[in-house]
Order: C-alpha cells, then sequence, then structure tokens
C-alpha cells in the first residue's frame, strides 16, 4: 500500500492501515484541513467537488462532501466530472477552493484528492505545505449542529464548459461539421466516455464510436495514454477507416491522438499541433512547456516569430511562467494542453476543439500533418538510488564533467547539446532519478542516455 502526501494533493492506494495506504481516516483528515486552509485563506465558505469515473470514487466523495459540510462548507458537487471541468467551475462558482476526486492515470487501485485554490488551479508548493501541517496537526474545528454545510448538486457543468470551449475564438465548429469525421474514442471506462462524445457532437461530428464506453473505473488496460496501451484503438482505427483516434486519461487532463494509419501521432506532438495552430492566428506569441518536453515546441514557436520559455516540472511551475511570459499556449509533453484564454489548467476538451479546426482546415490526413513537425525521438528512463546516495555529489559530478555545455539547474540538471538534450531529476514520489534525452535520432537519444547513466554509475561507485 502506497500513500503520497505532496504539494499537488494526497494519493494513494485504497485500503490498509492509516497513513500507509488512501484510506477514510486519511482522506477525512486532509479532506478537513484543505477545506479550513480554504475557509481561512479566502474568507470564503464554498468548495466545488468533483470525481473521475474510479470504482472508489463514489465512497471518497461521499467521506470528502460530509467532512466539508462538517467544517460548515457549502459544498457545490458536480458527481462525475473531469479535471478542467472542475477547475472551470471554482471560478464560475466564484467558490474558495476546489477538491478534484483522481489519481489521473494511476491504475485503478489508486484515488486521489487534487487540490485547487480559488482561481481553479493547483495549490502552490508553499501553499500544499501548510494544509499538509494542518493535517499532520489536526489543526481544524469542526462547525455545531446549526452551521452545517449544505450541499448543492450541480450537473450542469458539462454543457458550461462545452459552451466556453465552442466561444472560443479559435474554434471553427462549421469547417469541423464540414469534414464529417469519423472518430473513435478510448475513454478507458471513466468521465471522457461522456464528455468527449458531448464535445465532439456540439462540433458537429456525428460519426462516433467510443471504445471502453461503460464508467465502471474497472480499466480495461493501464490507463496512462501511451503507445504501448493503446493498441485496441489504433487496431479500431484502421479497420473502421475512421479518420482520427482520441485518446484521454481518466480525468481527461492528457490528450493524444491516432493518425488514420494507425500510426501514433505522439503525445509529445499534441501540444506542439495544437501550438502551431494557435501561433498561426497569434504571431509572435510565447509558448511555455516543462523541461522535459519536446524541442519541438520551440522549433514552432520561432518559426512563427514568438520566444518559447522552458519551466521547471510539473503544472503549477508551468502555469506561473505562462502567466510570467504572457503565453498564449503552454502545457506539457505528456499530452497537458493550457489553454489561458479558457482557463490555466491542462485541459483535453479544449485540446479536442482547436486540434480538430487546426486538421480541418488543414485538409489532409492526420499522418500528413504530423510530418509537417519536426521529428524528434525521446528516451526515457531511471536510475534506482540506494541507501546513502548523496544526490548532490552525483549532480556536481556531472554538471562538471559537462560543464562546456549549456546547463539550466533550475530544475535538477538540464544540459543542452547541439541537436540533443538530457534532464536528471529526481522523482517527488520514488528513489530514483529519471533521466530524459530527445535527439533527432533514436538511436542518439538512446546512447546518450546510455552514457549518462555509465555516468551516474561511475559516480555512485565513488562514493563506496
Amino acid at each position: 500500500m502506497a500513500l503520497i502526501k505532496s504539494i499537488s494533493g494526497i494519493r494513494g492506494t485504497i485500503g490498509g492501515k492509516a497513513d500507509e495506504g488512501l484510506t477514510p481516516i486519511d482522506v477525512v483528515k486532509y479532506t478537513a484541513a484543505f477545506g479550513s486552509w480554504v475557509t481561512e485563506q479566502s474568507n470564503i465558505n464554498k468548495i466545488v467537488v468533483g470525481r473521475d469515473g474510479r470504482m472508489s470514487g463514489e465512497i471518497v466523495r461521499n467521506l470528502v462532501v460530509s467532512t466539508l459540510q462538517s467544517l460548515g462548507i457549502e459544498v457545490v458537487d458536480l458527481g462525475l466530472s473531469t479535471t478542467p471541468t472542475v477547475e472551470m467551475a471554482v471560478k464560475m462558482e466564484n467558490a474558495g477552493g476546489g477538491i478534484i476526486i483522481t489519481a489521473s492515470h494511476n491504475p485503478k487501485e489508486w484515488n486521489a484528492l487534487k487540490l485547487l485554490n480559488k482561481e481553479g488551479e493547483f495549490i502552490s508548493g508553499k501553499d500544499g505545505e501548510a494544509v499538509l501541517l494542518k493535517g499532520t496537526q489536526a489543526d481544524f474545528i469542526f462547525a455545531d449542529i446549526n452551521k452545517l454545510g449544505q450541499v448543492v448538486i450541480n450537473e450542469s457543468y458539462m454543457d458550461k464548459h462545452t459552451q466556453a470551449i465552442l466561444n472560443h475564438p479559435l474554434v471553427d465548429v462549421n469547417a469541423i461539421a464540414s469534414k464529417n469525421f469519423k472518430i473513435i474514442i478510448d475513454a478507458i471506462n471513466s468521465t471522457g466516455a461522456t464528455f468527449v462524445p458531448y464535445l465532439l457532437d456540439k462540433l458537429g461530428v456525428k460519426n462516433i464510436e467510443v471504445l471502453n464506453a461503460e464508467v465502471t473505473g474497472k480499466f480495461a488496460h493501464n490507463p496512462e495514454p501511451l503507445p504501448e496501451n493503446l493498441n485496441e484503438i489504433a487496431n479500431e482505427v484502421v479497420k473502421q477507416k475512421a479518420d482520427l483516434g482520441i485518446v484521454v486519461d481518466p480525468d481527461v487532463d492528457r490528450l493524444c491522438f491516432v493518425c488514420e494509419d494507425g500510426s501514433f501521432f505522439g503525445e509529445e506532438y499534441t501540444l506542439v499541433s495544437i501550438a502551431d495552430y494557435v501561433l498561426m492566428n497569434n504571431k509572435g506569441g510565447n509558448t511555455v512547456s516543462n523541461m522535459s518536453s519536446t524541442r519541438a515546441l520551440k522549433d514552432i514557436t520561432i518559426k512563427h516569430g514568438g520566444e518559447y520559455f522552458a519551466s521547471a516540472v510539473g503544472e503549477v511551475n508551468v502555469v506561473n511562467r505562462m502567466k510570467e511570459k504572457k503565453a498564449v499556449i503552454g502545457g506539457e509533453g505528456n499530452g497537458g494542453v493550457i489553454v489561458p484564454e479558457l482557463h490555466y489548467g491542462r485541459d483535453s476538451l479544449i485540446g479536442i476543439a482547436l486540434f480538430l479546426t487546426h486538421l480541418a482546415k488543414y485538409g489532409k490526413p492526420v499522418s500528413d500533418l504530423r510530418r509537417t513537425y519536426p521529428n524528434y525521438y525521446m528516451s526515457k528512463n531511471k536510475i534506482e538510488l540506494t541507501e546513502g546516495i548523496d544526490i548532490k555529489y552525483i549532480f556536481t559530478g556531472i554538471q562538471e564533467k559537462y560543464k562546456n555545455q549549456p546547463i539550466n539547474t533550475e530544475d535538477g540538471l538540464k544540459i543542452d547539446f547541439d541537436n540533443e538534450w538530457v534532464h536528471l531529476r529526481t522523482s517527488n514520489t520514488e528513489p530514483i532519478i529519471r533521466i530524459y534525452t530527445e535527439s533527432t535520432s533514436e538511436t542518439t537519444a538512446n546512447n546518450i542516455a546510455k552514457k549518462i547513466m555509465m555516468d551516474i554509475s561511475e559516480l555512485m561507485k565513488e562514493m563506496h
């Protein structure tokens, strides 16, 4: 069993002992801490709650809602929803914060509380630490019988979110509808099964098939939208002669596409392609992604006369950099698209609408569109850390060895080469060093990764 208390929320496997898995005691404790923090910080006695389709979702929802009521907080319950929808609802409801009950791309045994501030954005590191401390110290007081909070069930937000997308100036419903696209969706037994078809229908797409459409939380395959988990949809796209396959994760904040020939568009290229379309209409606009994302976004941004900026890994860091640099679009290479005109959060639904508009106006198959972008290959590796390893010694040793190359130490260690880069960072959740490399050649990307891993191994030996 696992319970991970981090600045972005509380996540863990269902069951086990308190403080070792995500048990009812842990859910109540940290919900109470967050609810108390929200009312103190915002002076607003209202929190929005929504959940994905996980098997444990209803149980966790009942615990969360009852705890917030017991604090005297009004709860706006969206029921089965998506992460971006809850983010938008917090602002629309003028709430003090939000809780999304989802473990994102984790397997079915996991669930989590994702915590939002009054802007509908993930809470900062500093705020997260304050909430964790409140939970640890049980620093909260429940309301008396006359001051218990009310629950308002609000099922209008799928439509409100969709309408906001339809109103976006770069979403062209007529262009999309005129193409009569045939689209297959892998909804991975969660809320994408209702939200994505609803959006597509409003965009004028009538020929839709949904795989894994039953919202049971019994995921038909590993829910992370990576190629090795998507053979079913790739085969169906070819078999049914569809124009496109759309894949989302259980809480609908990660998005990737399958081309008409069954090939993968590549989750790193979700943001690249949508940014390309946005930048065509915002010449000179700036973009942001995290340091572990593909260089292709930088190339596209420069092509359109804008400036690209990298942030530390983590959505909150991307959002902060986007605000600072007034970026017109940003996100993460894991298929996360952030469109600030809508809201500052990864949102697969606006991503789908913008991508389909782009594809409709491009007028050729998806695989042709993919070939218009720079081709980079990424290698993702990790090294297990044994007890007693001094991370600082390792990172200093690597930095010294490659001191003649451009180096960024904002988030771990990123080293740039002529046509390649490598990014080393320690995981927030596991005793490992993550090693991401990218090159125009798959072989080169893998070779750089091997070389860096050998360098790290040598430094680890020196410590013993």
